[in-house]
């Protein structure tokens, strides 16, 4: 039996659905994300109510859900930075591991890019942790490449995370 899974971008009353996603995420892999399990549960309701609302409708950051069956299985965040080139970044991507084999981390970054794409982006950035090598390997088969550009990770600064680029193939 074959899982459906769909993508769509957050609605603005999914408060509470993107602080359970996170929570899971940095239960499942709490190395991989800018902050830690502490600080999502300790952070107020209205703190996800308010990033929900935003990403529902802004056209500088979103976030996407990932479905399978209906059920919310996924969560990735796209956002445009705030440098002169405006350069668009996928983020926090994160899939149940139930269903990590039905390639929905492939939908979610790629959803996410093209949200990006529509907006002007003419490539993808993604930060990954040096020491994630799953992820490394994931980025890469999606057609990801390092910039060479390197930095320490802010929660754990004797870690390092490379910055990934991928081109956006024009229509």
């Amino acid at each position: 039996m074959s899982s459906s899974l769909t993508v769509r971008r957050i609605a603005a009353d999914q408060g509470p659905m993107l602080r359970e996603l996170r929570a899971a995420a940095l239960r499942d892999a709490p190395y991989a994300f800018d902050e830690t399990l502490e600080e999502a549960l300790s952070e107020q309701a209205e703190t996800f109510n308010a990033a929900a609302a935003r990403h529902a409708v802004s056209d500088t950051s979103a976030s996407f859900i990932l479905y399978t069956e209906g059920h919310p299985a996924g969560l990735v965040g796209a956002y445009f930075d705030e440098t002169p080139e405006r350069k668009g970044f996928v983020c926090a991507l994160w899939v149940a591991p139930a269903v990590r084999h039905l390639h929905g981390g492939e939908l979610l970054v790629n959803s996410a890019a093209a949200w990006l794409a529509e907006r002007g982006a003419h490539e993808i950035y993604a930060w990954v942790a040096d020491a994630n090598r799953n992820a490394m390997r994931f980025y890469e088969a999606l057609g990801f490449g390092p910039t060479g550009e390197h930095q320490s990770i802010a929660r754990a600064p004797q870690e390092w995370q490379t910055l990934l680029v991928r081109h956006v193939k024009q229509a």
